[in-house]
């Protein structure tokens, strides 16, 4: 008669065997989580360089991120401030059913010199701390420049 399930196992490699027999030769036992190497220091470096303090930054992705600080309901379209937490703007549209955030990115794309479907409202749709992501091809240096042209127009 034939047994099955006697597969083939190496000699002292069996349930009752040491977790040492059991390993292959060149294998070790996984580590945990937080234990440290003994006599390596373990620094780790950044991969990415720290996005720049300001309200111009570049996301994960790599497109270009303004954060603004909304005023609508305002007479006419400016830029009234720019600080190092977020580009304060004069919106000429009410805070109702996304009309200002429309206009915003409407008067945005205009100031930046961009299409209007490049300037895309990301976060903040109903606060007026938000963020506005710019999806053409373009550098955060840029983008400050032409920035603070329009805030010394007052």
């Amino acid at each position: 008669m034939l047994r099955l399930g006697c597969g083939l196992r190496p000699l002292g490699a069996g349930r009752g065997a040491p977790a040492s027999a059991r390993l292959s030769a060149g294998a070790e036992m996984p580590k945990k989580a937080g234990a440290a190497s003994k006599g390596k220091s373990q620094s780790k470096e950044p991969e990415r360089p720290l996005p720049p303090l300001g309200p111009v930054a570049v996301d994960p992705k790599g497109c270009v991120t303004i954060a603004i600080h909304a005023k609508p309901g305002s007479k006419q379209n400016a830029i009234t401030d720019l600080t190092a937490e977020a580009v304060s703007v004069a919106v000429a549209a009410p805070p109702s059913e996304g009309e200002a955030n429309a206009e915003l990115c409407r008067y945005l794309s205009k100031v930046l010199e961009l299409r209007k479907s490049d300037v895309v409202l990301d976060k903040g749709g109903k606060s007026r701390e938000k963020v506005v992501k710019l999806l053409a091809s373009t550098t955060p240096e840029e983008i400050l420049e032409k920035l603070e042209k329009h805030v010394e127009k007052k």
